[in-house]
């Protein structure tokens, strides 16, 4: 997540006043560069038109100008009127299948975006009237070597603007929705859709440290695998927003972009940044993002983001089965140094007894802030947020050990988080309910009660809050507080709240949730120069993921070959199936109707899967392809489960239902 206005202010300052503390300082060195990628099969010449329009064709009635660029100087411009074109055409050195999108804001109906392969139209949009900016794809479009692809953009009634042309690579999974309520299909396709759309082509060239002060950035460099993860108008992926769109970016098989995304992060927590990662790295997943950092002692950093990145790690390991994350010291590294010294460095100001959490400065961002929530003042040392991440990176540094087979280093960490999450319960938390429960501590060791935003909702998201009647009345606090006059402005934040209330098992809020960011993606964002609100890279992501992982309940674990489903099918909807759900090597298709009956089939793969079916409540009976079993009940956070665990292999078609 990026920074909001107010944060805008403090970052401007600093910026000022910076060069004169810094002027003698060393750039950062967070690590060697991996080699550059190759070309990209599929270059545009000049996407934002900063060369004058190199490389494009022009119509009378058309041209470049500087009087309203979406990033950078220039655009491209099409005046009203009927037969005017800006267009270009490239040849592909490579297969591969594309997505290509454009910023463009319109002074009426009628335009069209066009795409054609080797002079036949393949994909077409008419243009709506929008004076702002928005962005607009068109792809899937399939390519081979020596195919000629044309991109055109045609009048309409009113003045057309074009800028900043993007080429992506068409995600490795495709995953489709049906369902008996049109709505969730067409939500998820849109997300879809949006969010392969902020996936970089590796070898592309791009411009390096672009934002709001320095629109055409600092340079150009090759991007490498990434994606977009933060504001629209800057050139760069933020370690909060990347973490959380993580899940929808594994849901979309895009493992080589998580991987080499987290190592690029991990690579930069270096002693020298006390074992902070950078708060945002350029797309060439190597340098800072400048208007973030400054030197190695000023820069950007939230306590809950290392912590963060350590769980993300393990799920992009569960969803990818890559043994990268076991194997590679910088990533390794990153894990032992974040839930060891990175939280005995920054622990100091409150007396915890015999647990250690990590706190921030209460000085701001640039000096090392506790939570998450950037629009509030209180000088935090401890906060609920940072809490519950260290609480799930102790998690996941267990399973990741496990796996690695240290297993005294897992067993160690498993006593490290159920001894925070003991205290946090007893201890940290207070004894109050609802408003009265605390979310964090200040500098001089007052508690804080009443709502904190990030701080209040992820405590019940990383499951830090014991179930019962406490975590219940503070998840029926949060809801009516996000609806209140505190709710956060920034559509971004709102994304967190399905994620709150699916990890409650509270469908029928996650959806309503859900369904209200969706509905939302067309409003303007508070970043005037952000675009629209499902410009949001975020948005799309989290959409994705709350779909397959949260209504569909898909926790997968593709090294140990095991695959465990859930529905938490909201109110009303009657049955919800996704094809291509890829996990490891293997493709699923999964239905469930209602919470009673599941059905998975194995369509592509090399080995069997283990499938644990789960279905809430204690039933009676199961049944497994119509044939009886007794039922086995589990109790998971204080729910309980009837399960059924079967092996599924590949071709296979397996159907579960309790009785």
């Amino acid at each position: 997540m990026t920074r909001t206005r107010t944060t805008l202010l403090l970052a401007a300052a600093l910026a000022f006043l910076a060069p004169l503390a810094t002027a003698h300082a060393d750039p950062v060195r967070p690590s060697a560069p991996a080699p550059a990628p190759a070309p990209a099969p599929l270059a545009v010449t000049d996407p934002g038109f900063e060369q004058g329009g190199a490389g494009w064709e022009f119509t009378a009635g058309t041209g470049v100008a500087v009087n309203n660029p979406h990033a950078g100087s220039r655009l491209a411009y099409l005046d009203a009127g009927s037969g005017m074109t800006v267009s270009q055409t490239v040849t592909a050195t490579g297969h591969g299948s594309y997505l290509v999108s454009a910023w463009i804001a319109t002074g009426g109906p009628g335009g069209r975006y066009t795409l054609r392969v080797n002079g036949a139209a393949v994909a077409e949009h008419t243009l709506p009237a929008a004076a702002n900016y928005r962005r607009h794809t068109l792809g899937r479009i399939t390519l081979a070597p020596g195919d000629r692809l044309e991109l055109a953009f045609t009048s309409g009634q009113g003045w057309i603007n074009v800028d900043d042309v993007m080429v992506s690579p068409a995600a490795p999974a495709d995953p489709r929705i049906s369902s008996s309520d049109p709505e969730i299909v067409a939500m998820f396709d849109w997300a879809k859709g949006k969010a392969n759309s902020w996936v970089h082509l590796p070898g592309t060239q791009g411009p390096l440290n672009a934002d709001e002060r320095q629109t055409g950035g600092t340079g150009t460099g090759v991007y490498a695998p990434s994606y977009w993860a933060g504001y629209a108008n800057r050139s760069g992926s933020y370690s909060r927003d990347m973490a959380h769109q993580l899940a929808g970016a594994g849901v979309l098989g895009l493992h080589t972009e998580n991987r080499e995304m987290l190592r690029a992060f991990a690579a930069s927590a270096t002693a020298e940044h006390a074992y902070y990662p950078v708060w945002a790295l350029n797309f060439d997943n190597h340098t800072p993002l400048s208007i973030d950092y400054r030197s190695p002692s000023l820069f950007v950093r939230e306590v809950p983001a290392p912590f963060e990145l350590v769980q993300k790690a393990e799920e992009a390991y569960r969803w990818s089965g890559d043994p990268a994350y076991l194997d590679d010291p910088a990533l390794w590294e990153f894990y032992r140094h974040t839930t060891d010294e990175f939280v005995t460095l920054h622990d100091g100001q409150k007396d915890n007894g015999p647990v250690k959490v990590a706190e921030g400065t209460g000085h701001g961002i640039f000096q090392g802030t506790a939570s998450y929530n950037e629009q509030s003042d209180e000088p935090l040392a401890e906060a609920g947020d940072a809490i519950g991440s260290q609480y799930q990176a102790y998690r996941a540094m267990a399973a990741l050990a496990r796996a690695k087979g240290e297993h005294a280093t897992a067993a160690r960490f498993e006593r490290r988080a159920r001894d925070l999450r003991a205290y946090y319960n007893s201890t940290w938390s207070g004894t109050g309910s609802g408003a009265d429960m605390v979310r964090g501590y200040t500098t001089d060791g007052r508690a804080l009660t009443g709502w904190g935003k990030e701080n209040s909702w992820f405590m019940p998201m990383k499951g830090i809050v014991d179930p019962g009647a406490r975590r219940e009345a503070y998840l029926d606090y949060i809801d009516a507080q996000a609806e209140g006059p505190g709710r956060p402005d920034n559509i971004e934040a709102l994304t967190y709240l399905p994620d709150t209330f699916l990890a409650g098992n509270r469908t029928d809020t996650a959806w309503k949730w859900m369904r209200h960011v969706y509905a939302q993606k067309d409003v303007q964002h508070v970043n005037s120069r952000q675009g629209t609100n499902g410009d949001y890279p975020e948005v799309s992501f989290t959409l994705v993921a709350q779909t397959v992982q949260g209504l569909m309940g898909v926790t997968p674990n593709a090294p140990a070959r095991t695959l465990t489903t859930q529905p938490r099918l909201p109110s009303g909807m009657d049955w919800l199936s996704v094809e291509d759900l890829r996990i490891g090597d293997s493709a699923f298709t999964l239905r469930h109707d209602a919470d009673r009956r599941s059905t998975l089939t194995h369509t592509t793969g090399t080995r069997a899967y283990t499938w644990e079916a789960r279905f809430p409540g204690a039933h009676a009976a199961v049944a497994v392809d119509g044939v009886r079993r007794p039922a086995r009940t589990e109790v998971v956070d204080g729910v309980t489960y009837t399960v059924v665990r079967t092996r599924v292999a590949p071709g296979r078609t397996v159907t579960v239902e309790v009785r």
